[in-house]
């Protein structure tokens, strides 16, 4: 039986991607395709390329719109693109009130103004196959001269680097999700610092700067956190990684929020933060910090193992599991 939340990855090769890859259709126009890890396939129509990548918002029942868009078009980002449109099915459950889709659209359109991107259409629908509102979106984009990463490109001797910090997204959910809980145990001005966290999950930036510095690989950390997206990028990339978690910068509202809930930050959805494969990571960090945008490398792509150290102790970097956001207790 499934956990809550990814599928995990042997059971995904397994009963969608193979069948997938194998199938009797491979078009010529089409230049990625499906893979673990990846985050957007892409097509070239004989002009531009156009990049697409789909994910749903299923871990959060505020801030649903605003969450879709970001972390949606990151993945886009995430392949050096340019997000252009999104497409959204909303689907909410019986009895919903007016005022949950009006707050949703405000969201949504407030994040596609931030980013620039146009609402292209979508469904939206109430049905009782959800207990909350659920929102799957599509992101279209496109290159600049053609030219994109795919998270499967990191090359061995290539420095690690991440932006910003762990568990970002994950926090600015638990605390809008808990505020009343948590405004018992943590000072009213961190947990307002906790949830306006969301106002740095755009990862455009780093990808515009990672880009121009000669990025392979790029991988947005949703689920599973900053190790997943970590050990994700080196799976796709089918190389190894020596990962130094003492270098991983976490706020110290996360680490709070974190303890609260009985979870580990590391492992804390981290939409807003970009993984990156780059040679000459310590540049890139000048180039990143330049820009106003915090990083760290934490990181080596290695040839076959994936290590984590932490406290001078060395053991496994094992794959993703369900995200913490969803072993929260209070």
């Amino acid at each position: 039986m499934f956990e809550i939340g990814k599928i995990p990855p042997q059971i995904l090769e397994r009963l969608v991607l193979n069948p997938v890859t194998h199938t009797k259709v491979h078009r010529a126009d089409i230049v990625v395709r499906p893979k673990t890890g990846e985050d957007c396939s892409a097509m070239d129509p004989g002009g531009e390329m156009c990049v697409f990548s789909t994910d749903p918002i299923t871990g959060a029942t505020r801030d649903v719109g605003y969450l879709a868009v970001h972390v949606n078009c990151n993945d886009v980002f995430s392949a050096g693109a340019e997000p252009v449109g999104i497409l959204m099915t909303v689907l909410l459950p019986p009895q919903s009130e007016e005022s949950i889709l009006e707050e949703l659209m405000a969201g949504t359109l407030q994040a596609a103004a931030e980013l620039g991107i146009e609402v292209l259409g979508g469904h939206t629908e109430v049905t009782d196959a959800v207990t909350k509102p659920v929102i799957s979106a599509t992101v279209i984009g496109k290159t600049k001269d053609r030219k994109m990463v795919c998270t499967g490109g990191a090359e061995i001797g290539q420095d690690v680097i991440m932006t910003k910090w762990a568990g970002l997204e994950g926090t600015a959910i638990l605390a809008q999700e808990y505020e009343t809980v948590l405004s018992q145990r943590i000072p009213k001005d961190l947990l307002q610092k906790a949830k306006e966290m969301k106002g740095f999950l755009s990862v455009g930036t780093e990808s515009r700067i990672a880009m121009e510095h000669g990025a392979t690989a790029m991988h947005d950390a949703t689920e599973g956190g900053i190790l997943g997206a970590v050990w994700e990028l080196a799976e796709c990339s089918e190389k190894g990684v020596t990962v130094y978690a003492d270098q991983i910068p976490i706020q110290d509202v996360t680490k709070m929020v974190c303890q609260e809930a009985q979870i580990e930050p590391l492992q804390l959805i981290s939409s807003g933060t970009m993984v990156i494969a780059a040679y000459d990571g310590a540049a890139l960090v000048d180039k990143l910090q330049a820009a106003g945008v915090a990083a760290a490398v934490i990181g080596k792509i290695t040839q076959k193992e994936k290590i984590i150290i932490q406290n001078g102790t060395s053991k496994p970097l094992e794959q993703p599991k369900s995200d913490a956001l969803y072993q929260a207790k209070f």
